[in-house]
This record gives C-alpha cells, structure tokens and sequence, in this order.
C-alpha cells in the first residue's frame, strides 16, 4: 500500500489528540497538516495543547513544532498538501457541514467525526465491519458535488460502537425486530477529563443531549441500503434508547434487550458472534481487531476498566447473555469510545477507502 499524506482538522481537541497518536507510527497514513480555529493557527502544536494534552501517551515528537493552520482560511493551501484529511472540528453543525463540503470541492475527501453530514443521504456512515458497501453512495456524492476525488464519508456516534455490533450480525438469520438499550458513557466522550469535570465525581447524569435521538436513529441508516445514488434508512430493527453519563474515563457500556423474528438459541447467537468477520477483517486492515466480537463468560464482565484496550481498543466486548422475561435476550457489550467509537474509527474507515483506491 502507498503512503498518504493526511491533515487533521480540529488537531487540538481530545479526538484530534487521538488522531495524532494513532497515526504516529500509521504504516499507511502520514501526518502532513495540522489545523484548528484561527485562536490556535501560527502556533506549534505543542504550544497549542500543552496542559491540555489529554492522552496517555506523550505528544508525538515529529507533531510538536508543526504549526496549526487555519482550518477555514487555509482551505485551499491545506488541500493541495495532503491527500485527505480526517475531521473532528468544535463547531455548530451549519458551519460543520459546510467546512466539510467546502474541503471536498477543494477535491480534498474528508474522513469526519462528527455528526454534522450522518444524515446527509449520499454520505455513507460506516462501520467497516458491518457496512463497507455503502462506500458506493460515493460516486454519486461526487456528481453532485461536482467533484473528481472529493468526498465526505463519517463514522457513526461512538455510542454505537458498543451495541450495533453484537446486534447486526445476528439480523439476517433472525431478524432483529425490537431492541431497547441504556448506554453508560464514558466522560471523555464529552470530551472532559476527571480534572475538567469535576461534578462527574460520585456522580451519573441521566442526560446526554441529542444522544437518545442519535442511538435509536442512526442504526437505521446502517441497516439502510444504497438506491439510486442515496442511503435509505432501514425501517427495522425498532430502537429505544436512554443515555447516561457515568464517571469512567474511556469505555461505553451498553446493556441490550433484543426481541427477534425468530429467536435462536443461545448457543446459536454465541457462535454468530465468534465466527463473525467484516470486510475489514478479510482486507486486513491495519487498525483491524482480528477478532471483532468478544464474549465473556463470568458474571462480571466485560468491565471497562479491564477491557475497553482489547485489540488495541477497537474490539468489541460482550458478555452476560441470558434470556429474559419480556424480551427475547439481555446483554451488555462494551467498546472504547474514543478509540473504535472516534478516531480508531476513523482511521479504520479511511483504511477501507484507501484500500479500495478511493484516495488515489
């Protein structure tokens, strides 16, 4: 595979951090740009982040003296240095789409994480395990855009991450038909550390803002099919859901009531999971768990604690599957969200797109 040259934009912020480290040592992906708002431009990035460097790892060496472009004023200068850019931008959604479109017929594509252009629907939201295919809606985007090699493709909302896998490939032999889920979140998913968020502390905040529309909404669209050059959304599986934020760190917790077409038996839903593989897994690609769906057995797990890192966080973990007295089954799954549910997917999803010669 050829190298490419890549930006990101909106560097600064946690999921951009997350963009620097997983691309530091990328064997495909080379960071070329840096950009954030105009407050940040003409700075090193290390003077930008400094005390707010949020991951785990040190800032990478060869990112911090690059210096922060203009994320808006230097549209052009910043597409005709790289060959995409990934997107996870601090904006209201009108300017988000926007900026998005605006790299694109600069015939820059953009890998975006945010949630500005998910119902946009001739722009595929991929989970390269489950729907690599839309990846096709691609070139009628282009003829409207009026674009040669610009595009904007997203990743899903990260609360997704943790439950839409266990449920989608269990769908085709038994037809999901009804799911309910609560989903415990994670405080990095707001972006916040345990020292920006103090009132998380000894604390859970049943409200998440726009999160409950967003997780029983965009399983749709996954389970959606391309026609005539647009996404149409699924009409099933039904989706109900409530969204808390809990004090963890890292990690989504999702517990999962799934009523089915035809209910299988436990045996048959835990072997769906362990021999399922995704176009990502048969492409190899590099940020690609070779297990996608973990199952755990004791009681007690998965914990976000101990599991959120599986395969490099881009693992699945499930666990506690039983029958239940008014849905068919209850489960919990967990997934990290700033790592498969943010930029880890970003980056899986632009390795499917660079696979299939969509950045050449």
């Amino acid at each position: 595979m050829k190298k490419y040259n890549v930006g990101i934009i909106g560097a600064t912020g946690m999921v951009g951090q997350r963009f620097a480290t997983l691309l530091e040592n990328h064997p495909w992906f080379n960071v070329k740009v840096l950009a954030a708002s105009g407050r940040s431009a003409g700075k090193t990035y290390e003077e930008c982040v400094g005390s707010r460097w949020a991951m785990k790892t040190p800032i990478p060496e060869a990112l911090k003296n690059m210096v922060i472009m203009n994320a808006e004023e230097d549209i052009e200068k910043i597409a005709s240095s790289v060959d995409f850019v990934f997107c996870a931008v601090n904006m209201k959604k009108d300017e988000i789409k926007a900026l998005e479109e605006a790299y694109a017929k600069h015939e820059c594509p953009v890998i975006s994480n945010n949630s500005a252009h998910r119902h946009t629907p001739d722009v595929p939201m991929v989970i390269p395990e489950l729907n690599a295919d839309h990846i096709n809606v691609i070139e009628a985007q282009r003829k409207r855009l009026g674009t040669k090699r610009g595009f904007i493709a997203v990743k899903s909302n990260c609360s997704l991450q943790s439950y839409v896998p266990a449920l989608y490939p269990l769908d085709a032999e038994f037809g999901v038909e009804d799911v309910l889920v609560c989903t415990y979140q994670a405080i990095s998913g707001a972006g916040k550390t345990f020292e920006t968020f103090p009132e998380i502390v000894d604390n859970i905040i049943p409200f998440i803002g726009g999160e409950e529309e967003k997780s029983e909404q965009e399983p749709l669209k996954i389970w959606g099919k391309v026609e005539n050059g647009v996404i149409v959304n699924a009409d099933k599986p039904h989706f109900t859901a409530q969204c808390l934020r809990v004090p963890v760190s890292d990690g989504h917790t999702a517990a999962v009531f799934v009523r089915f077409k035809n209910k299988p038996s436990k045996e048959a839903i835990l072997a769906k999971w362990a021999e399922f593989k995704g176009t990502a897994q048969e492409l190899e690609l590099p940020s690609a768990p070779k297990q996608f769906l973990h199952y755990f057995t004791e009681d007690n797990m998965p914990q976000a604690k101990l599991h959120r890192d599986l395969d490099g966080g881009m693992a699945i973990s499930c666990g506690r599957l039983r029958e239940d007295t008014q849905y068919d089954y209850k489960f919990v799954c967990l997934s990290h969200n700033t790592l498969r549910g943010a930029a880890g997917g970003g980056v899986l999803l632009a390795e499917l797109l660079a696979a299939k010669g969509y950045f050449d």
